[in-house]
């Protein structure tokens, strides 16, 4: 299959720029989510790679000065009107950014979700020890927010233990 010459004129510059930015979206929603701050070295790289490996497809043969700032204005301008649509639409953002996802109830880890979502059960533990629960059988809820993290609700006995802090004297 050929696909078509685009060219590389400035406003083919921004169609182009357009195509890649859109896919990009669309590629990660399918992925999973996950917050930056969680990326693996792995994942890391292959962000680093997709952004050299789109360039040339965003501006073709034309490496002059124009065509670089050009791609980075509709890259900024592109995302600043999707994340206007997403304010306006809950259908659009809900394909865009997806649902919250249930990973544990009652102490129950969904081992479905887990897999669906991408998420590896030591980053469930390691949310739950960053609100103070040792044991993923005494979480009553974890869930995968729209932005990759991990919101944990202790079981009721622990919610109040964890929140108390010793008093001093």
């Amino acid at each position: 299959m050929t696909l078509p010459e685009l060219g590389s004129s400035l406003p083919e510059i921004i169609f182009r720029t357009l195509i890649v930015y859109l896919f990009l979206v669309l590629i990660l929603r399918v992925t999973g989510k996950r917050e930056v701050g969680q990326l693996s070295i792995l994942e890391l790289i292959v962000i680093l790679l997709i952004s050299d490996a789109v360039q040339n497809s965003m501006i073709g043969d034309n490496t002059s000065l124009w065509g670089g700032l050009v791609a980075v204005a509709t890259l900024f301008a592109a995302d600043k009107l999707l994340k206007l649509a997403l304010s306006r639409s809950k259908r659009l953002k809900k394909a865009v950014e997806g649902e919250p996802r249930l990973l544990v109830r009652d102490g129950r880890v969904l081992t479905r979700a887990l897999s669906e979502e991408g998420v590896e059960v030591e980053d469930l533990r390691a949310a739950a020890r960053g609100v103070g629960v040792a044991r993923l059988e005494n979480v009553r809820l974890a869930v995968l927010e729209t932005d990759g993290s991990i919101s944990v609700i202790p079981m009721e006995g622990l919610a109040q233990q964890t929140s108390e802090k010793p008093s001093a004297t």
